[in-house]
């Protein structure tokens, strides 16, 4: 019983990471979306974000459905969150060695987590309030 609860609990710490490491590619793409063009206009290398569309003609489309973008990407935000809320009280395996790999994969997971976040916080800065003052 004891080992079936250790399994328990450190899948829900697994599994809290891989919605975190999910959560931070959706951030990702807000940064490709909306901070990376603005800030190689900022910089005077539109000739970079030129050729880079013209090699990704994809980032067009991104940025046209910019809200649907960071619609998803806090969805997958909220949705880590959740689970590492869930997951921040489960106990560890009394094994050493596992307790030490648990409070490894925690502690990451948080750190993604927070990533995560902050990338998200800079795409829409770049996306939403930036255009309000240029």
């Amino acid at each position: 019983m004891a080992a079936q609860q250790e399994g328990v609990d450190l899948s829900m710490v697994t599994t809290a990471k891989r919605a975190n490491i999910l959560s931070l590619f959706t951030s990702g793409s807000t940064l490709i979306c909306c901070a990376l063009p603005a800030t190689l206009v900022a910089i005077g290398s539109a000739a970079t974000l030129t050729s880079l569309v013209s090699t990704f003609p994809q980032l067009i489309w991104i940025s046209e459905h910019k809200t649907l973008v960071f619609s998803l990407a806090a969805v997958m935000l909220i949705l880590a969150g959740y689970l590492q809320w869930q997951a921040r009280n489960a106990p560890c395996p009394a094994d050493p060695e596992l307790a030490e790999v648990c409070t490894k994969t925690r502690k990451s997971a948080l750190l993604i987590y927070y990533v995560s976040v902050a990338i998200f916080m800079l795409g829409a800065f770049f996306a939403f309030v930036a255009p309000l003052f240029i």
